[in-house]
């Protein structure tokens, strides 16, 4: 009498459950075929292979389907929608069994007793595919520990980085069966990568699981490379013809060759790699025939992917190509792509990072027919993509990795991956001294008891970000201010203003969407010199945990053409790909400066006019905020001071009394001050006093405290009251007034300026 058997749709495993040789399904199911969680269950695709059986996750619950890893998928040779016969699975005791490591070039020095060790209960048949999985327990539903089958292999192999290793079942007894390891088993080690490997994709290595954040994309990629070489006659049945080609494009980092790599290996395909560069030679027409034997390479082993890497660098505009054997390229291309011979089961895909560089010819439909931005992940991206950074390391039970990803914003996965690199550098730090003390020297094996004391802990991680930053940002790298609320003395009501206009919009977001409004784009700061509007700008880049771009007006200026606004698309294009940012503009009465009708300063002019589209142009400024700074308000020009774009115009005041003694506390908070000092006394006698001007006094106070005795180590009244009489106040009593009558033009008469300019600079 044949087993019951019940046949299921493949769907690709959760993170956690990775490299771990287990299947999971409805328990409905597992009845059926008379099987328990913990069983042995034999899959049966093109190939029949063997996995532990465990209960289905509360959300698949009824569903027609069985979620295994990218290793079950390639040894029962099924992929992530095809059907998959489940049955119980009839288990011998394995005599001997032979494995070795599957990745071509690699030695793997490890005794076979600990291979023994590690794999006893484990099932497995002939040309299975097996991953070392993470150093930790499985557990069952009743939370008791479930004996790993790697358990013991992964904690020695996880240190020495053998982590992504795969190794091959070459051979079993008795033969022809799905065996089990025992303690009577031998097992034969081969420390050299075996070289029958009949699946050539298996060197890339690469499951749709080692992926994160790119769901959706992965959707679209599968049903436009997948679907025509697996099953054709669907786009027969339809009338149509298939899709040729695929577009990946996005910031570097995000994943496009990676997720070319995982279709190749998901879908068993003949890949074939092409650099852009390594297709030109210097001899003439040469270039061209190295890209006919690529596609007649991918003809002759179809079902085939062809995967160009960065194609900006051999498929350039024509029109701009400065040598002929470019546009030579570019035409053979074009040929092949959509020649009169039909390339039948061959699906190109390419990556680059700079789309608009592309001949057009290339772009339309029936050559690449679909173009796919691969965007910079947002926080459950972030999270996905940490928890297969980290799928390998020993984390320490306290890490959080939901709270590395909420602080990581604009890091693609790349970056992540640097990331988790440098925390594990730092623990590794932490045990060099050890090792010195202990006298290991180069080449000595480490002792184990201080290998298990090698834990990734969530410090290593915050020490981490501070040297990792977003790739993006690296051009206009600014460190993360280390300036808060409390560090700025007085101006109570601006803080309150600045944290309602930046830090609510981008820490309650559903706020402002419940009342169906907009968050402010703009913010100006201005007033006298030295008040504290960069230190502000800071600080809320700091209490908001946003990325923080400082540009400088002056340095945005170029003599060249078109320059000067090309610094500034590209200014808000890295603002937006790492958002949350806060952009901040100091002096920025340098670079927008109004407008006049006789049209002598054409730079200003077109910077303004970029200026005023990105900020408040078709393209929208999600979870960007700009923050401009200026002493001169009055220069700057009328049109970005509308609402919509520089919404808050905020005066920054000369601190009052209550301010100034606020800012003498934080300046002289680390100066050793006498007892005399009387701070209160010292901040009535500074009025009109600005924080630089402060500050200065402070300095000076200390100066003439060491001029008088070098030796000295209390700061004396005395020295503060000398101070005063050498630094002057730098804002006077007109000054001040000049900057309150702004407050009350920018509020009162907004629009009639507009107007008014606007017949101004138009003649």
């Amino acid at each position: 009498m044949s087993k019951p058997e019940i046949q299921l749709k493949v769907m690709e495993a959760v993170q956690d459950d990775v490299n771990r040789g287990i299947v999971k399904t409805d328990s409905t199911f597992m009845k059926q075929i008379g099987v328990n969680p913990g069983d042995v269950v034999e899959i049966q695709g093109e190939r029949v292979t063997a996995a532990i059986v465990d209960r289905a996750y509360p959300g698949d619950i009824g569903l027609n389907i069985v979620r295994m890893d990218g290793n079950t998928r390639r040894n029962a040779r099924t992929s992530i929608g095809e059907l998959v016969k489940i049955r119980k699975a009839e288990i011998k005791p394995a005599k001997k069994i032979v494995i070795a490591p599957a990745t071509k070039g690699v030695l793997v020095k490890a005794s076979s007793h600990l291979f023994k060790q590690g794999l006893q209960g484990k099932a497995l048949s002939k040309g299975d595919l097996v991953s070392l999985g993470r150093p930790r327990r499985r557990v069952d539903a009743s939370g008791r520990e479930v004996n790993d089958i790697f358990y013991m292999m992964e904690s020695q192999f996880a240190s020495f980085g053998f982590g992504d290793i795969k190794f091959m079942v070459v051979d079993v007894h008795p033969k022809k069966s799905v065996v089990v390891i025992t303690k009577e088993t031998e097992v034969e080690f081969n420390p050299k990568a075996v070289d029958v490997v009949e699946d050539e994709t298996l060197g890339l290595g690469i499951n749709y699981e080692d992926i994160g954040g790119l769901g959706e994309e992965i959707k679209k990629v599968r049903e436009m490379v997948e679907l025509p070489l697996k099953h054709p006659e669907v786009f027969e049945r339809l009338g149509i013809e298939a899709p040729k080609g695929v577009l990946l494009h996005g910031a570097p980092g995000t994943g496009k060759t990676l997720l070319a790599k995982a279709v190749a290996s998901e879908t068993n395909s003949h890949f074939i790699l092409i650099n852009g560069p390594e297709v030109i030679s210097k001899f003439y027409g040469e270039s061209e025939a190295n890209l006919r034997k690529k596609f007649e390479e991918a003809e002759k082993n179809a079902p085939s992917i062809i995967f160009f890497d960065e194609i900006d660098a051999i498929a350039s505009k024509r029109e701009e190509a400065k040598g002929d054997v470019e546009k030579r390229v570019v035409a053979q291309m074009l040929g092949l792509m959509d020649g009169l011979k039909s390339r039948g089961k061959v699906i190109l895909i390419a990556a680059t990072n700079m789309p608009n560089l592309l001949d057009p010819a290339l772009r339309r439909p029936g050559r690449f027919d679909r173009e796919m931005e691969i965007g910079v992940p947002d926080q459950k991206g972030r999270l996905e993509i940490l928890q297969i950074h980290t799928r390998h390391m020993p984390l320490a039970k306290s890490i959080s990795l939901k709270d590395i990803a909420k602080v990581t914003h604009g890091f693609v996965g790349a970056d992540l991956s640097a990331l988790t690199k440098e925390a594990a550098m730092i623990v590794l730090r932490r045990i060099l001294p050890e090792l010195k003390k202990k006298g290991i020297e180069e080449g000595e094996s480490i002792p184990k008891e201080i290998l298990e004391k090698l834990l990734v802990k969530q410090k290593d991680f915050v020490e981490a970000l501070r040297t990792v930053r977003p790739s993006a940002m690296r051009e206009v790298l600014v460190e993360t201010p280390d300036v808060g609320w409390n560090d700025i003395g007085g101006l109570e009501d601006v803080k309150e203003k600045l944290k309602e206009a930046v830090e609510w919009p981008l820490k309650k977001p559903e706020a402002f969407k419940r009342m169906g409004i907009r968050p402010p784009r703009g913010i100006l700061l201005y007033g006298p010199p030295g008040t504290g509007k960069t230190l502000l700008a800071k600080a809320v880049a700091k209490e908001s945990e946003a990325n923080f771009i400082l540009v400088n007006g002056p340095s945005l200026l170029s003599k060249w053409v078109g320059e000067s606004e090309k610094a500034v698309r590209e200014i808000f294009r890295k603002a937006r790909q790492t958002a949350p940012t806060i952009l901040f503009f100091d002096e920025i009465d340098a670079v927008v400066p109004r407008r006049n009708s006789n049209g002598d300063n054409n730079v200003t002019e077109r910077v303004v006019n970029q200026m005023l589209s990105e900020i408040d142009g078709l393209e929208s400024l999600n979870d960007v905020v700009v923050i401009a700074a200026t002493n001169r308000p009055d220069i700057v020009d009328p049109a970005l001071l509308r609402q919509g774009r520089f919404d808050r115009i905020l005066l920054v005041p000369v601190s009052d009394e209550a301010g100034r003694k606020r800012v003498f506390e934080i300046y002289t908070k680390k100066m050793p001050i006498a007892e005399d000092v009387d701070l209160t006394k010292l901040a009535h006698n500074t009025k009109g006093y600005v924080g630089a001007d402060i500050e200065g006094v402070c300095r000076e106070a200390a100066m003439i405290a060491l001029r008088a005795d070098s030796t000295a180590k209390k700061i004396t009244m005395a020295n503060f009251k000398e101070a005063l009489t050498v630094v002057r106040q730098s804002v006077d009593k007109e000054t001040e007034q000049i900057y309150t009558q702004l407050s009350e033009y920018f509020s009162a008469a907004r629009a009639k300026e507009i107007t008014e300019a606007k017949a101004r600079y138009f003649g």
